[in-house]
């Protein structure tokens, strides 16, 4: 279970696994069109202040990762699940808990 901060809220990490490597230089219109509102709901929720940072690895493996912070495990895994690449099918989330330890500027 992960550390609690001081305003009772735990950091979550998630991992969003696309369905091949070089994904990001091979999407199909479908995959290009669920990105999209993803990347748009990400927008949303960090202007929300819940998302600490979000970005994909590169080079030919182009694993997402998103860092956010959750009352408990069922309301990060609801809010992992609730994104498009993953409820619709186009990719595989995988959640852990996570501690920030450093963040620049922060």
């Amino acid at each position: 279970m992960p550390v609690d901060d001081d305003v009772g809220m735990s950091a979550w990490i998630y991992f969003i696994h696309p369905p091949r490597d070089d994904f990001a230089a091979t999407m199909t219109q479908a995959e290009q069109e669920v990105w999209a509102r993803h990347w748009e709901r990400l927008q949303r929720e960090f202007a929300k202040g819940s998302i600490i940072l979000v970005g994909p690895t590169l080079g030919h493996v182009n694993t997402g990762i998103c860092v956010y912070e959750a009352d408990d495990e069922d309301a990060a895994r609801a809010f992992m699940d609730a994104d498009p690449t993953i409820a619709e099918g186009f990719a595989r989330g995988e959640l852990r808990p996570f501690q920030v330890s450093l963040l620049r500027g922060g």
